[in-house]
């Protein structure tokens, strides 16, 4: 594609969001930037969740993975189902009762300010270095497909990126996103349908015979029953309960959104509804992969080194304009659908956790500070993302988005302490143990990979949780009468 004809798209695409918060913002007031005056309509929100859980990651490799792990992704996708079913009826619940707005202020009422600031800096940390590492590679897109032709540096293209996403972002936040989420998600799936449709197109299949190419194929096999095999049923199905119960129930960006709702009734349909369409919807990404790689094969084009290069290269170079402008835009509204709500629910937790402010001030120093620290986490995110291109080593960088995955596994063992139990803690050492947790699980990890041929995955998730539980109980308070509640 010509540089002219990305810089249209990215431009028309772009102009369409900032006309949407337009219209959003519209009689809005410092609490439509925090809980979209808990005014959402579930269903949209349902909608647009779809496209948030799914990220740019999800858009790039899960097609990319059939190659080597067939559709065993599915495996942790219904494992999802538990751990949503636990985030509506566990932890919902409890948000709606206390009236969050940010979900770390639970830890406050639970254990104290060490533990609120804790839970929410831990988020901060993760939520930077996540929404830094994704809008890094889309940067990196649009820097290849329009800003080298003409000679603009790399600094410029972040910059440019971010300062899109802070203008229709800045002025109404969370309530603007809830509609944006719901576009992108569109686009995200339309790119998905575009590509399946040019690859029947070029292999003349009909509907059923796309179905039976896809289902005869060997990479659609689902299930795994060998406990030896790395995508053993049990352990990923327990590893997406978990991932979902964790990335999804304990995570401010993702929560945030649910929270808008009017009622907890209505928020908790939203958690279903959004779980049971995540089912068919990784369907079509895994079946798009299967006739990604049976494509290849017949038109005897050589796979790229890298599986994430798939489904890029296929779309851009050999399914026609058409269907590399509408893979550009999904590419777009993936990694968007996450980032603009990455640095909304990033001044959210600063604002609340850390600034105190009152989101029904609606007076001009709230709107002040509320806009300084969404333009300190737009720079914060600006500053990492040319950290990134300054290391230039995608190994290293890849490990540093692993290490931001380790502080999840804190704020798990947190809330699990804080709803199984009655017991008090010390608070002021919560900090050490939130800390200790992470390194240790690290290291046992590292010793048992060494000595063993058991390699660790999402399961060091539930390892690190289990670690800062432990830690709890060491410093919890001695009480006679304390005991479990459940």
């Amino acid at each position: 594609m010509s540089p002219i004809l990305v810089f249209s798209v990215v431009a028309g695409y772009f102009s369409l969001l900032i006309l949407i918060s337009f219209f959003t913002s519209r009689k809005s007031d410092t609490a439509s930037f925090f809980n979209a005056n808990k005014k959402s309509p579930w269903y949209l929100v349902a909608f647009g969740m779809i496209g948030a859980s799914l990220s740019g990651v999800t858009f790039i490799s899960v097609p990319g993975w059939v190659g080597s792990s067939s559709f065993s992704y599915f495996q942790i996708v219904l494992g999802y189902l538990i751990g949503y079913s636990a985030i509506a009826l566990i932890l919902l619940p409890l948000y709606y009762k206390l009236n969050l707005v940010s979900i770390y202020t639970y830890l406050e009422q639970r254990y104290g300010k060490y533990s609120h600031q804790t839970g929410s800096a831990f988020f901060l940390l993760s939520r930077v270095i996540g929404a830094a590492f994704r809008l890094f590679l889309v940067a990196g897109v649009l820097q290849l497909a329009f800003f080298d032709a003409f000679n603009i540096p790399f600094i410029v293209t972040v910059i440019v990126t971010i300062f899109l996403i802070w203008i229709y972002t800045f002025r109404a936040g969370i309530k603007t996103i809830v509609w944006t989420d719901t576009l992108q998600t569109s686009f995200m799936i339309l790119a998905v349908i575009v590509s399946i449709i040019m690859i029947a197109k070029n292999l003349n299949l009909d509907f059923g015979s796309l179905v039976d190419t896809v289902v005869d194929n060997n990479n659609s096999q689902i299930f795994f029953w060998d406990w030896r095999d790395p995508h053993f049923f049990v352990k990923d199905f327990v590893a997406g309960a978990f991932i979902a119960f964790v990335m999804t129930g304990l995570d401010q960006d993702m929560m945030q959104k649910n929270l808008t709702c009017k009622t907890l009734k209505e928020s908790q349909k939203n958690i279903f509804t959004m779980s049971i369409s995540l089912l068919p919807v990784n369907i079509l990404f895994l079946s798009l992969g299967v006739l990604l790689y049976v494509f290849a094969a017949q038109n005897n084009i050589a796979l790229p080194s890298a599986s994430d290069d798939l489904f890029p290269m296929l779309a851009i170079n050999h399914f026609g304009t058409f269907a590399g402008i509408t893979f550009l835009i999904g590419i777009i509204a993936a990694a968007f659908s996450s980032a603009d709500s990455a640095l909304t629910a990033l001044t959210t937790a600063f604002s609340i956790d850390f600034l105190k402010l009152d989101i029904k001030n609606n007076d001009r120093k709230t709107k002040r500070t509320k806009m300084f620290v969404h333009l300190g986490v737009s720079a914060t995110v600006i500053a990492v993302i040319l950290i990134f291109k300054a290391i230039n080593n995608d190994s290293v960088i890849s490990q540093i988005f692993k290490v931001a995955g380790y502080t999840y596994g804190p704020l798990l063992g947190l809330f699990i302490f804080g709803l199984a139990t009655k017991q008090k803690i010390k608070d002021i050492f919560v900090p050490i143990v939130a800390i200790l947790s992470p390194i240790l699980s690290y290291l046992f990890a590292k010793i048992i990979e060494t000595y063993t041929e058991y390699s660790f995955g999402f399961e060091l998730l539930i390892l690190n949780g289990a670690l800062t539980f432990l830690g709890l109980l060491i410093i919890r308070k001695k009480n006679k009468k304390d005991t479990l509640k459940l």
